[in-house]
């Protein structure tokens, strides 16, 4: 399986709004030039996930989006299903003409790992990543002089 650039793209942009703004109003052009995405295809992927509910946005000179909760409660899995839809290794329901029974099978094995792959997308929380940054050494930017009053 290979994720689209928009999946990994919205992995990257969300992680970098809670790396280095910890959740707080982050401009598409900062997050575009560290994370090297088009911004012009950033703001499409904002979209999608301020739809989902997973970004708010703020207007203004100090506005941006932002996470809508907390890193620690939000799944790469939301991520990936709001940009990509739903995992599926299955194709859509073909004709019946052959082995109706080896091709129950295997769809019902590609089904379960399906599954399984969700889970695995889902196990990892932003709170995750960030923590992984910074025992890799990655330093945060720093927080900002201003406070942001919402």
């Amino acid at each position: 399986m290979k994720l689209s650039n928009r999946g990994r793209y919205g992995v990257k942009a969300i992680f970098d709004i809670a790396f280095h703004n910890r959740g707080k109003p982050t401009q598409i052009k900062d997050i575009a030039e560290r994370q090297a995405i088009p911004p012009r295809f950033l703001e499409q992927i904002f979209q999608d996930l301020k739809r989902a509910g997973l970004v708010t946005s703020k207007r203004g000179p100090r506005g941006g989006y932002q996470l809508a909760s907390d890193p620690a409660d939000i799944r790469v899995g939301d991520v990936i299903r709001a940009l990509e839809g739903p995992v599926a290794l299955t194709s859509p329901k073909e004709s019946t003409d052959g082995d109706a029974t080896s091709r129950a099978v295997t769809e019902e094995a590609f089904e379960d790992l399906a599954e399984q792959i969700e889970a695995c997308f889902d196990s990892k929380t932003f709170e995750d990543l960030c923590e992984r940054g910074e025992a890799l050494g990655y330093g945060r930017r720093a927080p900002s002089k201003y406070v942001y009053v919402i």
